[in-house]
């Protein structure tokens, strides 16, 4: 029994003639015979009267077309939910982001993209690189602004900024009017870090493991906006990209890294064989076409 087989039977319930509905229908007597066969044969039991002028419901048949009515309309609301989700007017891109991009990178690429597409909704994932890499996997999330690039062979990839690092001190420090510094001169610093499980967390673990030392971690937050401001505050110094914190107040300085070649890349990923939604698809064109690579 299909959907189709629910809609016929709803017709025939009101038409209470088989001529008339299979006419309504568009279809032959037989036709809706054997749909009705199907639904019968479904619950088990006869939901039709046979009468000299035509059919009528039994108490089986009007617990059916209840039912059947409930059920047909609720089928219909879902597909027009799904074309209005599959409309690249208007449709929802599932996006999730950095807490590190959520006041840098992301309000400018919302913003531009609402200008060309005002009707597209997002549906916003803010969170660790490792859980947008979970949320592409399972389809929660469509797009991902992610750091480090996921796996090649399992996501696409657009590089969207490439960010230098920096030593990040507190306002009158000793080494913020150096124009670079080496991390070794920060070994013996209070450091306020990402916690574990962050993909920049490992960068910066890794840069002071190759200067010589393990960072004395002072305070460990959940986005770099939260580090600036305690390294504003005297906490401690911190490794951070370059531009990652727009508009600070909290007056600490970004003193770039020597010797150090590593860049903090921040691209846009999808999962390469799962086809995207067209709003979604939109917007990863638009991004692709239309924001060229940014280097701090």
């Amino acid at each position: 029994m299909h959907v189709e087989d629910l809609r016929w039977f709803v017709v025939l319930a009101e038409a209470e003639h088989l001529t008339e509905a299979a006419a309504a229908l568009g279809t032959s007597q037989p036709n809706l015979s054997r749909s009705l066969r199907r639904v019968e044969s479904a619950f088990g039991v006869q939901l039709f009267e046979r009468e000299h002028r035509g059919v009528r419901l039994n108490p089986y048949g009007r617990l059916v077309l209840e039912a059947a009515r409930a059920g047909t309309a609720a089928v219909d609301t879902a597909r027009q939910r799904i074309d209005a989700l599959l409309d690249p007017e208007s449709g929802v891109v599932r996006l999730a982001f950095l807490h590190s991009v959520a006041t840098s990178l992301m309000p400018d690429l919302l913003k531009a993209f609402r200008e060309l597409a005002p009707n597209v909704r997002f549906a916003l994932r803010q969170e660790a690189g490792h859980d947008i890499v979970h949320d592409l996997e399972t389809g929660e999330a469509e797009i991902g602004i992610i750091s480090p690039r996921p796996d090649p062979a399992v996501f696409g990839w657009h590089l969207l900024e490439r960010q230098r690092l920096c030593l990040h001190v507190p306002p009158g420090h000793a080494l913020a009017d150096r124009r670079r510094v080496e991390l070794a001169a920060a070994a013996e610093e209070p450091f306020v870090g990402l916690r574990p499980g962050f993909g920049f967390r490992r960068v910066t673990d890794e840069l002071c493991r190759a200067a010589g030392f393990a960072p004395q971690l002072a305070f460990e937050a959940t986005d770099l906006a939260t580090i600036d401001s305690l390294v504003g505050a005297g906490l401690g110094v911190a490794i951070i990209p370059s531009g990652s914190v727009r508009g600070n107040e909290s007056g600490a300085v970004s003193v770039p890294l020597a010797g150090v070649q590593a860049r903090r890349e921040i691209g846009l990923s999808w999962r390469l064989r799962t086809p995207l939604t067209p709003a979604a698809e939109r917007f990863r064109t638009f991004v692709g076409e239309r924001v060229p690579v940014s280097t701090g």
